[in-house]
């Protein structure tokens, strides 16, 4: 697995990502492939504000992408959320895991910010299992865009 910067060429599976029921039931529902492309732009426009962004969690076997990590941080938040999605087909190998313990490792060692939060659909419970797996304490649960969302604070690593 590697974390790498978008490319153009990483929209098709970002899009059909974007547009899947399934994966998005969390996260506002199925988008059209105009606000995916949105979505998309916006990941790699994080980079020049913040930054710091979401990476493309891209299999090294061919550079097949798998699904995104890193930071997200829009101006209603008070702080950057540690984040993560996989493609279908993707899940089950520790992807997710792997990849939020590699983007903590950089947040706190690179760009020196203090530890990391996370919010979650009360629902998704492999989210919540990502979570427990990086060592994530609960905080008092909040509303972010609208929905309720359960809040975790990640252990700095060492």
């Amino acid at each position: 697995m590697i974390l790498r910067r978008w490319r153009n060429e990483d929209f098709p599976a970002y899009a059909a990502f974007a547009a899947d029921r399934e994966r998005m039931r969390y996260l506002g529902g199925p988008r059209e492939e105009w606000e995916a492309w949105t979505a998309f732009a916006a990941m790699s426009g994080e980079w020049s504000l913040n930054g710091y962004g979401i990476f493309a969690i891209a299999v090294k076997e061919g550079d097949q992408v798998a699904g995104y990590a890193g930071l997200w941080k829009p101006p209603y938040i008070d702080e950057p959320e540690l984040a993560w999605g996989l493609y279908a087909g993707f899940e089950g190998n520790g992807f997710a895991t792997e990849a939020a313990r590699r983007v903590q490792i950089w947040a706190a060692h690179e760009l020196r910010l203090p530890p990391l939060m996370s919010f979650v659909h009360p629902e998704n419970l492999a989210s919540q299992a990502v979570i427990k797996r990086l060592g994530g304490v609960p905080l008092p649960p909040t509303t972010l865009r609208g929905e309720p969302r359960l809040r975790f604070r990640h252990i700095l690593p060492t």
